[in-house]
């Protein structure tokens, strides 16, 4: 398992460095900085492997159960999506009791030494906690400490990614940012000659994510996850805070609702589901797809050998096309409906009605004649 931060690369927009510049801004009195972060795509996908292929994994802990929390509320459909049943299980650990070395950023540390304060010089010792009257959080923390030139733009003095780090710095003011995935927090604070110590609060929770068809896992590589702030019936910026999410993943988020676009496969399967976030709780979502894997063949008669170079189309019975290829027998993954499948080979078309059944994996032969 490994967790989600603001992963640089190409893909969709990611918010949280504009985030830290405008805390910044208003802890020094400045106006907004630009920036911007990016997130990581996948690399090619591997070959399609059906659902029921995959070993079963052992259900999340259930309420009561060692491990295990309340229920989140269900996820919410989009009406639009057409295979919509999602589910929620129940919330898992604090967070605070995933390995450090699971965050990101995060790096094993053997306790904090005490530094050496050199005459003249303050100590800043930090800590931060989920809330007031919650537990600290003991990994994955990424520390910046902040000093404003005489020009008025803040600069980086000192970094660390420990859980409680000590700054050793001259005496005067600095700002103090912390983050945490993609939720971080910002505060001004005044060095003197006596040790200052500071407790800086993130109100945060993890989000963790995996598809199924019926009972069987969907494997990792077939599906990716994005996901976006508010609700999906909420107006407003509809850019992801965070793309590509893989299965297993653990997603570090302020608290608050979120909605999950969920792509299984490269054609229509996508489901879209609501999700609320609690401060210091790891959430696992189950988004549940109704769709099957398709293999199409053109063959000279059933049971044939499929045809090489045959260029593919699939279209919805309005003609909308789905999805293309070009392959002997391409695989692709379909939601649950009717469909029209067009083979082209050696300047002749031929074509076929079929219909996808959750969770039925199969092949759709196209007849040449």
């Amino acid at each position: 398992m490994r967790t989600v931060g603001t992963r640089t690369g190409r893909g969709a927009q990611i918010v949280a460095s504009q985030l830290v510049l405008a805390q910044l801004a208003l802890a020094l009195g400045l106006g907004l900085l630009p920036g911007t972060a990016t997130a990581q795509f996948f690399n090619t996908p591997p070959a399609l492997r059906p659902p029921s292929d995959v070993p079963s994994v052992a259900p999340s802990p259930a309420p009561g159960t060692p491990g295990g929390g309340t229920a989140a509320p269900s996820a919410t459909p989009a009406p639009a999506a057409p295979n919509s049943a999602n589910s929620v299980a129940p919330k898992g650990p604090m967070l605070q009791s995933l390995p450090p070395a699971a965050s990101p950023g995060a790096q094993a540390h053997p306790g904090p030494a005490v530094p050496v304060v050199p005459p003249g010089q303050g100590a800043l010792a930090m800590s931060a906690r989920f809330g007031r009257d919650l537990p600290a959080i003991s990994g994955g923390l990424h520390w910046r400490v902040y000093r404003t030139d005489q020009n008025g733009v803040p600069r980086i003095v000192k970094e660390d990614k420990g859980a409680a780090p000590t700054f050793v710095l001259p005496p005067g003011a600095y700002v103090i940012n912390v983050g945490f995935g993609l939720a971080s927090a910002t505060k001004a604070v005044q060095v003197r000659a006596e040790t200052v110590r500071e407790a800086l609060e993130i109100p945060a929770g993890g989000l963790r994510i995996e598809g199924r068809v019926g009972d069987a896992k969907i494997p990792p590589g077939q599906i990716s996850f994005d996901l976006y702030k508010g609700s999906q019936f909420e107006p407003g910026d509809k850019r992801p805070i965070a793309s590509a999410i893989m299965t297993g993943d653990v997603v570090l988020v302020p608290e608050g609702t979120y909605h999950i676009v969920s792509n299984y496969g490269d054609a229509n399967a996508t489901v879209r589901s609501d999700i609320r976030v609690q401060v210091g709780k790891l959430t696992d979502a189950t988004i549940n797809h109704r769709a099957a894997i398709v293999t199409l063949k053109l063959v000279s008669e059933r049971g044939g050998e499929a045809r090489a170079n045959t260029q593919w189309s699939v279209l919805t019975p309005g003609g909308d096309v789905i999805k293309e290829s070009i392959g002997a027998f391409p695989r692709v993954i379909l939601a649950e409906g009717e469909y029209r499948a067009i083979a082209r080979n050696d300047s002749k078309t031929y074509e076929r009605e079929f219909r996808v059944v959750n969770g039925v994996d199969g092949e759709v032969e196209v007849i040449a004649r």
